[in-house]
């Protein structure tokens, strides 16, 4: 089976399930688990920041992000489209306080300044007060150019107000626009990192950013629930996702890119640009519900939709060989739906 629809159906490396079987480790809530530990400060100085602290996922390590900048009845400015806006159930106004100001993406993934500049609240007891932008990486498959994240950066300075990025997938960012994680990171007061999307470590995400909002952090991570015990054994996967995966996201990249030529040739198919690991098309088939049977059977899972694009997610698991066996998989439908 050939599961296409999201980076996080990866499956763990054998090499991971080595290292989770034989990792050292400790109560992380005493701060004594080593491999925690271990992997906490690889990803701060991969990232040339003071901290990081490791997380049951990267939802949590995105609200202990705000929740961190922020206090109650305080406002962060994100993207319409925003993963921490849209798609994390609310936590930051249930669980934070904290009120989303969300601002229209621009086709790029990018938020324009202008309009985050009128978005900003007057220091006034009527409004919430605007203490953060959060941007996200990539978004929608792209990548955040450097040009924009200077600018990004100069803009909060000069306003006083923090960055946060949702890193989520910023190894693809760094490696699609070959940079270091270092160099989209210094744009940044915090980021989070996924381990568990395309670097495949089966649990976890990490939030780096100086010692101060790490320690605050790692103090709401408690109040929340997600004090680990002995989580070394999932730290440990996360350490090879840090050192033996990044490159290889380079091959996802590869695959998306013959993926959307491959689609573009079928007439039922409109593509969109691809710019990581992620093909978006729109499938104008008038039975999707058929194609969708068919797939399945052939051994694909796709998140279909109807009437707007869907969503194509290349990752360790899925081989050149199984992109091209689905390629071959629609023209048949294709051919067969013609009779």
């Amino acid at each position: 089976m050939f599961d296409f629809r999201s980076d996080t159906v990866t499956l763990p490396t054998d090499a991971m399930r080595q290292a989770m079987a034989h990792a050292d480790v400790g109560d992380d809530v005493y701060g004594d688990d080593p491999t925690v530990n271990a992997l906490e400060q690889q990803a701060a100085e991969m990232a040339g920041f003071e901290a990081a602290l490791f997380t049951c996922s990267g939802t949590q390590a995105n609200l202990l992000a705000l929740m961190a900048h922020c206090e109650r009845g305080d406002e962060y400015l994100c993207g319409q489209d925003a993963h921490n806006y849209k798609f994390e159930g609310g936590g930051a106004a249930v669980l934070g306080s904290i009120q989303p100001q969300p601002i229209e993406n621009e086709a790029d993934g990018s938020l324009p300044l202008a309009k985050l500049a009128a978005a900003i609240k007057p220091d006034d007891i009527h409004f919430a007060r605007t203490r953060l932008i959060s941007l996200e990486n990539t978004i929608g498959g792209q990548p955040l150019s450097m040009a924009y994240l200077a600018q990004a950066q100069a803009f909060a300075f000069e306003r006083g107000l923090k960055l946060h990025l949702d890193g989520a997938r910023v190894f693809n960012a760094a490696v699609a626009q070959g940079v270091s994680l270092a160099d989209i990171a210094q744009h940044f007061d915090s980021f989070t990192i996924c381990l568990s999307k395309g670097l495949c470590a089966p649990v976890g995400s990490l939030l780096v950013g100086d010692e101060a909002l790490i320690n605050k952090a790692r103090r709401w991570r408690k109040v929340l629930g997600g004090g680990m015990r002995q989580a070394g054994i999932l730290a440990a996967a996360g350490q090879l996702a840090l050192t033996q995966q990044v490159a290889r996201l380079a091959d996802d990249h590869a695959n998306a890119a013959y993926l959307a030529e491959g689609l573009a040739g079928l007439s039922g198919v409109r593509v969109e640009a691809c710019h990581t690991n992620m093909v978006f098309a729109e499938f104008t088939y008038s039975d999707l519900d058929s194609l969708n049977i068919y797939l399945l059977n052939g051994g694909f899972k796709l998140s279909l939709n109807r009437g707007r694009a869907t969503r194509m997610v290349l990752h360790k698991d899925i081989t050149r060989a199984g992109v091209e066996a689905l390629l071959a998989a629609l023209t048949r439908f294709e051919q067969e739906a013609k009779g």
